[in-house]
């Protein structure tokens, strides 16, 4: 069975996570493809974004904790090297990709599926979707990034009241709390996704993935550096082909064709 179903259309990568008798909850296959896949879309220029979704009635419950050795009698299992091994390099290669990803949350969304789905740039959720930080209920602590981003997102006590108390967020209060872009009705969220990545699939990619890694450098930076770095990105903006078209469309009042260099 194919874990991660990919599709390549008019720029855009979509990713399905495949496992919905096990609500998309990660087995170390199911990382292992996700990583083949997630280098096509890091080598291939004519992918302009990345949309990721799941199968059936989740986006992704985390980790399949069928997938572990919970034997009280048997030797406690390496948490730490599956998140060393598959989680950590999944969120520096989602944030590094100089490409929008957007999520499409479209069910469960628990666990490592729910700091997963946080990690992405654009956050599209159905109405009927729920948050739930279930680690806590486990002994654990957020990984997958989410002690990094559930703060930054949605402050430090929203942060600790998530985290602590493991319990369900609704998609629209993540909305309103400015952790996630949009909410819709389930029954257009596949429409909604598409349309913007179709949108950002004819931008100008290289300066939207400058965006992205400006945006990002600025959680450790000081004003002063930050500065720098935007004198710097700019620059490379400026040289851009895609630059020289947005002009020259402005100039002669037509729709630009960007090529994403």
């Amino acid at each position: 069975m194919t874990f991660i179903v990919s599709e390549v259309q008019n720029g855009v990568m979509t990713l399905t996570l495949n496992r919905p008798e096990r609500l998309n909850s990660f087995n170390d296959e199911m990382h292992r493809e996700l990583a083949q896949v997630l280098t096509l879309a890091e080598r291939d220029d004519t992918i302009r974004c990345l949309l990721i979704t799941g199968a059936g009635r989740a986006f992704c419950a985390g980790q399949d904790l069928n997938d572990r050795n919970v034997d009280p009698s048997g030797e406690a299992p390496d948490l730490g090297a599956s998140v060393e091994n598959f989680y950590n390099p999944l969120v520096k290669r989602l944030a590094a990709l100089p490409k929008p990803v957007i999520a499409a949350v479209n069910g469960v969304a628990a666990g490592a599926g729910a700091t997963l789905a946080l990690g992405c740039d654009i956050v599209i959720a159905a109405r009927s979707v729920n948050f739930i930080m279930s680690f806590s209920r486990l002994g654990l602590i957020p990984d997958c990034g989410g002690t990094w981003y559930l703060p930054r997102l949605a402050g430090r006590a929203r942060a600790m009241g998530m985290a602590l108390m493991g319990d369900k967020l609704s998609a629209e209060q993540a909305q309103q709390w400015g952790m996630i872009w949009q909410v819709v009705d389930d029954e257009a969220l596949s429409d909604t996704a598409r349309q913007l990545a179709n949108h950002f699939a004819s931008q100008p990619t290289f300066g939207l993935g400058l965006v992205k890694k400006a945006l990002l450098a600025s959680e450790t930076h000081t004003l002063e550096e930050q500065l720098d770095i935007e004198r710097d990105y700019q620059r490379l903006a400026g040289r851009s082909e895609d630059y020289r078209e947005g002009v020259s469309a402005f100039l002669a009042k037509r729709p630009p064709v960007f090529k994403g260099k």
